[in-house]
């Protein structure tokens, strides 16, 4: 089993990044654009090794406890290494941690995206396993949460209104938040 790897960033694309570790490049699944990662970057990453019939693939993180959440959604039925990796590129772990200890499915959709059905199951099935993790849900994701609220009930779609929210750079609290994702709504 391959837990990390660390080298230089050969190549970059949305779904992956090959690091070159002493001469041998490895492709790696991860979502190096939104990390932010270029190619000459040193890394460290920590990896899980996939192993299938047909292939073998390696999946990476910048930090352990990525990982360990990663190997939880694992754990869920129907939801592959590339599932976990893309419900990990949609919504920051203190969002999951949180939405899964209040059991709060609706929450996790309405700030991530991720589907009504993946969100049920996933608050379902992993909220007996985090009763020992005490992430809590960042102040910010909170007023981002009230705010796709408001702009819900003003008749913005949950798609627009969660873009929107996302779009503002800075804000004071939710009411500031809102005007500006307005703002953003109207150009």
């Amino acid at each position: 089993m391959i837990r990390s790897l660390h080298g230089t960033v050969e190549s970059t694309s949305i779904t992956h990044l090959v690091l070159n570790v002493n001469g041998v490049g490895y492709l790696i699944y991860m979502n190096a654009f939104k990390a932010g990662y270029d190619v000459g970057d040193t890394l460290h990453l920590h990896t899980y090794l996939a192993v299938r019939e047909t292939a073998l693939d390696l999946y990476g993180f910048p930090t352990a406890h990525e990982l360990e959440f990663f190997q939880l959604l694992l754990t869920i039925p129907k939801i592959g290494p590339k599932s976990a990796l893309q419900i990990l590129s949609q919504a920051e772990i203190s969002i999951l941690t949180e939405a899964i200890r209040m059991k709060d499915a609706t929450m996790l959709h309405k700030l991530s995206g991720i589907g009504k059905k993946t969100a049920e199951n996933i608050v379902q099935f992993l909220h007996d396993k985090l009763e020992h993790v005490a992430t809590p849900l960042d102040p910010q994701d909170r007023m981002q949460s009230d705010a796709i609220d408001v702009l819900i009930s003003l008749g913005y779609s949950p798609t627009d209104a969660r873009s929107a929210v996302r779009a503002v750079a800075t804000h004071t609290d939710t009411t500031d938040l809102v005007k500006q994702a307005l703002r953003q709504l109207a150009n």
